[in-house]
């Protein structure tokens, strides 16, 4: 290989990635006990929210259901663009080479559809980014058929390439708009192609949770000239996704009596106070992500104002009654 990104291996990443190998062996039937379509679907809207959300888009998590759901949605529209086009790059995820260059500018031009006159290609203007001045546009096109022949030829470990390639990425900054979101859906793809929970893992959720620890991660690499904080900070938000995933355990699940209980007492319509009180739950943050998501996209529960999911009078009712 003639190009060698700087970075090290240090402890710190080393421990990181043993971490994370030793908890993704106790997940090596997770895909086929746990991991039921409504699960996958609650954890793939929390990815694309997140990567939205990490760029200001300003879509609810409801929104992004109701637009994966081929429903109409009223809002701003190049926000209501940016989430289709997450919705149809993610959606291909499992299609995609990771060391194909030709198939990242296709996410690009997915991701990017009809918000772009240059989806789909390398930028031909200058940027900077903060205080990153982005390499010239004329040196794009060689700089990253440098980093997809690394990453074609690296023997390092999935962990650690995915996470060099998101930051040499970001730091050559391709693509006239939509970098951040190329970068995070490149990196869930190299993860995926080690192991198929990656798919469903919402990384991009949690890292929208660390935004401004994400930027600094970016910046501190930057300076010191390698990526090594980066990594670092990448290995630890992706065991925490990992570690606080609740769909990972198998506690809920379609027959969970808690779930059973809601369905029956949401015959008549019920708002969420109700319901959260009936089956004793406090946290409200706890109750909607493993109870009233589940349901909802499950299709057992349905909004009696599904225009308004944010309104105080909204409220639930089982299907079919």
């Amino acid at each position: 290989m003639s190009y060698q990104p700087p970075f090290t291996i240090s402890d710190t990443v080393l421990d990181l990635v043993s971490q994370i190998s030793e908890q993704i062996g106790t997940l090596s039937t997770w895909k086929t006990t746990t991991l039921t379509p409504k699960l996958r679907k609650i954890n793939r809207i929390k990815t694309l929210v997140g990567t939205l959300q990490i760029e200001g888009n300003t879509l609810t998590q409801e929104k992004v259901t109701a637009l994966l759901d081929g429903k109409r949605v009223l809002g701003d529209k190049d926000e209501i663009q940016e989430a289709k086009g997450a919705i149809v790059a993610y959606k291909h995820l499992e299609n995609y080479t990771y060391i194909a260059l030709d198939d990242l500018l296709l996410a690009h031009k997915r991701l990017t559809q009809n918000l772009l006159k240059t989806t789909g290609m390398f930028r031909n203007v200058n940027v900077a980014v903060g205080s990153h001045i982005a390499p010239p546009h004329t040196q794009i096109s060689p700089l990253m058929h440098q980093l997809f022949e690394w990453l074609g030829e690296t023997k390092l470990h999935p962990l650690i390439v995915s996470s060099i390639f998101h930051y040499e990425f970001e730091f050559i900054h391709p693509f006239e708009d939509g970098n951040g979101r190329v970068g995070r859906l490149w990196q869930t793809l190299i993860l995926y192609q080690w192991k198929e929970i990656f798919a469903y893992l919402p990384l991009e959720s949690i890292i929208k949770e660390k935004q401004q620890a994400y930027y600094e991660a970016i910046e501190a690499s930057t300076e010191l000239g390698e990526s090594t904080p980066f990594i670092v900070f990448m290995l630890e938000s992706i065991l925490e996704t990992i570690t606080s995933t609740p769909q990972v355990t198998p506690q809920v699940t379609p027959q969970d009596e808690r779930l059973q209980k809601v369905l029956a007492f949401c015959e008549v319509p019920r708002s969420r106070k109700e319901i959260q009180a009936y089956i004793g739950m406090k946290d409200r943050k706890h109750f909607k992500e493993v109870v009233l998501d589940v349901l909802l996209a499950d299709g057992l529960l349905e909004m009696t104002l599904p225009d308004k999911p944010q309104s105080p009078k909204q409220k639930y009712i089982t299907i079919g009654n």
